[in-house]
């Protein structure tokens, strides 16, 4: 059975060394050089920071785009994708207090979230982490693993940008996005 656990611990150690931290959106995390991406519990104190977060069911997608999106995407850990983003996440109280139907409305038919990733796959493979899940007592409420290789950096960030550009992103209240290359070294 696939790891659904998945812990980001940012420090002096891990295959990927952080090429850029930065606060978005609300308060930083303390700044790491290396990135450790780890299937399941973490076993090392010895981090700046740790994010922990599960894979779960799509929330807010549909049948036919789930379709789309199982027929376009692919895997994660791709020898060419030697690039890397970690985007954690907070929303604010009121996206909660929204009903599952609106936020739906927010996130696509609004803000063409899933529209918009489809766009760029399969060159960005990404992998969504649920933190609400575990507890309230994580920082963020989701995290976002994207990988893609160098030549895609470009599109990447044409993503990215849209994306904050939405009004889904009225809602986010914390966002830090973590850049990083794996390092060859450790591989």
């Amino acid at each position: 059975m696939a790891a659904r656990l998945f812990s980001f611990a940012g420090g002096d150690r891990g295959g990927w060394l952080v090429r850029r931290q930065t606060a978005v959106a609300g308060e930083p995390l303390p700044e790491a050089a290396r990135l450790d991406v780890v299937a399941g519990e973490a076993q090392s104190s010895a981090h700046a920071w740790l994010l922990r977060g599960i894979t779960s069911n799509e929330r807010y997608v549909q049948g036919a785009e789930r379709s789309s999106l199982v027929a376009k995407q692919e895997g994660i850990g791709r020898p060419e994708a030697t690039l890397a983003a970690l985007i954690p996440i907070r929303k604010n109280p009121q996206w909660w207090a929204l009903t599952q139907d609106e936020r739906r409305a927010i996130f696509e038919e609004r803000s063409r979230h899933i529209a918009i990733g489809l766009e760029y796959l399969p060159a960005i493979a990404r992998r969504l982490h649920h933190c609400r899940d575990l507890s309230e007592s994580e920082p963020f409420d989701f995290l976002t693993w994207f990988e893609y290789a160098p030549r895609h950096e470009g599109a990447f960030e044409e993503l990215v940008a849209r994306l904050r550009a939405s009004v889904e992103w009225q809602y986010v209240e914390r966002e830090v996005d973590i850049r990083v290359a794996r390092d060859e070294g450790t591989r």
